[in-house]
């Protein structure tokens, strides 16, 4: 038996296209649907009406998301198919000079030249286009854009991170409901941040942190604004 088979290897990066939007789907959802309701509580509205604006704000943020993430990723599949294109003419009118391009990529990184020219013609024997799409323009199975995977992504999180802080408005008291959500939130951020942090590989206390920070200071934010615009009318 081969090494390989005793010592198969499973990268992080793997999941960062799906990892992305989902932590970005669960925090977004999480903070602005707790900021929301802390800044609404924070202007004495009744307990229908907090209800209602959060419940709006995960409708409207989920949409959002999902429209967001579409596009921008639809964009980035956009653009990856017209490189593709383009190296596929390319190739398709001077397939030698392609070759030398190839070779002189693999040359630049270290590889002998004649080693580099024999890389370079057997990758393009078996997958021509293939190879120049890895190598030159850096696009991969693993990097490639999925619009409606990073769509669907995002809501659904965006909606499973605002349920939370909804929740807690139809079971905590009232007169609590902002110390209620915002350490709840507060809380779920951290986990979130060191769910994010386990799933990716990175620095664990940095991601907490990080997360925890910017909650603050949004519902921070929202609570001041409530309370000022509460007061006035």
């Amino acid at each position: 038996m081969s090494r390989l088979a005793l010592h198969p290897e499973r990268h992080l990066v793997s999941r960062i296209g799906w990892l992305r939007a989902a932590v970005l789907g669960a925090n977004d959802g999480l903070v602005s649907t707790a900021s929301l309701i802390i800044g609404v509580a924070a202007a004495d509205a009744t307990r229908s009406g907090i209800l209602i604006a959060g419940v709006a704000g995960l409708v409207a943020g989920a949409m959002s998301m999902a429209a967001g993430e579409y596009v921008s990723v639809s964009s980035q599949s956009d653009t990856e198919k017209a490189d593709l294109a383009r190296e596929t003419a390319e190739l398709a009118g001077d397939h030698e000079a392609e070759v030398a391009e190839l070779a002189g990529i693999y040359a630049a990184r270290g590889v002998d030249p004649d080693l580099s020219r024999q890389v370079a013609i057997q990758l393009m024997e078996k997958d021509a286009l293939g190879a120049h799409a890895r190598d030159e323009l850096g696009i991969s199975e693993i990097t490639t854009a999925r619009p409606v995977q990073a769509a669907l992504t995002s809501a659904l999180t965006f909606a499973l991170g605002a349920l939370p802080p909804l929740l807690l408005v139809i079971v905590a008291p009232l007169s609590g409901l902002i110390i209620w959500v915002g350490v709840t939130a507060l809380a779920a951020l951290m986990g979130l941040g060191a769910l994010g942090a386990l799933a990716g590989g990175a620095n664990l206390g940095r991601s907490v942190l990080r997360v925890a920070f910017w909650g603050v200071i949004a519902m921070a934010a929202t609570a001041g604004i409530g309370r000022l615009f509460g007061t006035v009318v």
